[in-house]
């Protein structure tokens, strides 16, 4: 059989879509999920997503990192499936949607996607670091040079030497002109650069409020994909009403046999 498939990309993050709602995709199949994700062998992605019929909200978003295995929550995935369910016309301008980490609203403008992440309780300190889940583990170190740093090797010897093997996603932050942060992004599952990663955006952004770097609760922060703007509010050390907004599009559609 022939399964149609589309690939978006949010500031430069890039997902393989299926439409899951007759469950046809053999979602067990690690490697197939893996191939298809290859860009070499396969469509090539930063991750493979699933929308599936959820019987409390909308649509259910099943996620897959590039090496084949379910993942943690995606923040670029996120946006890019609440624009996949309005082309395919399963919500219109606001959605409730089910994810690996529960429940998210969103709502979509044109091409910007507005999506609410999960509360933030706890923001750990590290010597020259913070450690926080936005729906996915990540580590966020201010760096000089970041133009230049070599985010793969140092991402990857954090990501194993300090988190173990199940370890974390690595961002590498520093200060721009502009009054936000410029970030680069190791992220595990893909174990590599990406171009941008959602929930490590949401990250850097809280964790430099928390550090004082910043005293803004919307800030931008510049991905090489492209710009992505949090917003938060915050009371005693709890971060609520966290937004992840930018640009999430349709790529390209196709057909794939196995």
């Amino acid at each position: 059989m022939k399964y149609t498939f589309y690939k978006y990309q949010g500031t430069g993050n890039d997902f393989v879509m299926f439409d899951n709602r007759k469950n046809e995709f053999p979602k067990d199949d690690v490697s197939l999920v893996a191939k298809i994700c290859n860009r070499r062998f396969g469509v090539g992605s930063d991750g493979l997503i699933l929308l599936e019929d959820d019987e409390n909200t909308d649509f259910k978003m099943v996620y897959f990192n590039a090496d084949g295995k379910e993942g943690s929550m995606c923040g670029n995935g996120g946006r890019c499936i609440v624009a996949f369910a309005h082309f395919l016309g399963v919500i219109k301008k606001k959605t409730v949607f089910i994810a690996i980490d529960g429940l998210h609203e969103a709502n979509i403008e044109g091409d910007v996607v507005s999506l609410k992440m999960l509360d933030v309780k706890e923001i750990k300190e590290k010597s020259n670091a913070v450690y926080l889940n936005t729906g996915s583990p990540h580590h966020v170190q201010l760096v000089n040079e970041l133009k230049s740093f070599n985010v793969a090797k140092e991402g990857a010897r954090l990501r194993y030497g300090v988190y173990g093997e199940k370890g974390s996603n690595i961002n590498f932050v520093e200060f721009n002109k502009l009054g936000g942060f410029n970030i680069r992004t190791y992220e595990r599952g893909v174990e590599d650069e990406t171009l941008s990663c959602g929930t490590g955006v949401t990250a850097v952004a809280l964790g430099m409020y928390h550090l004082g770097k910043t005293k803004e609760k919307i800030v931008t922060v510049k991905a090489i994909g492209g710009d992505l703007e949090v917003s938060f509010e915050e009371q005693n050390g709890l971060y609520s009403n966290i937004y992840l907004k930018g640009e999430a599009k349709q790529v390209y559609k196709g057909e794939l046999t196995w």
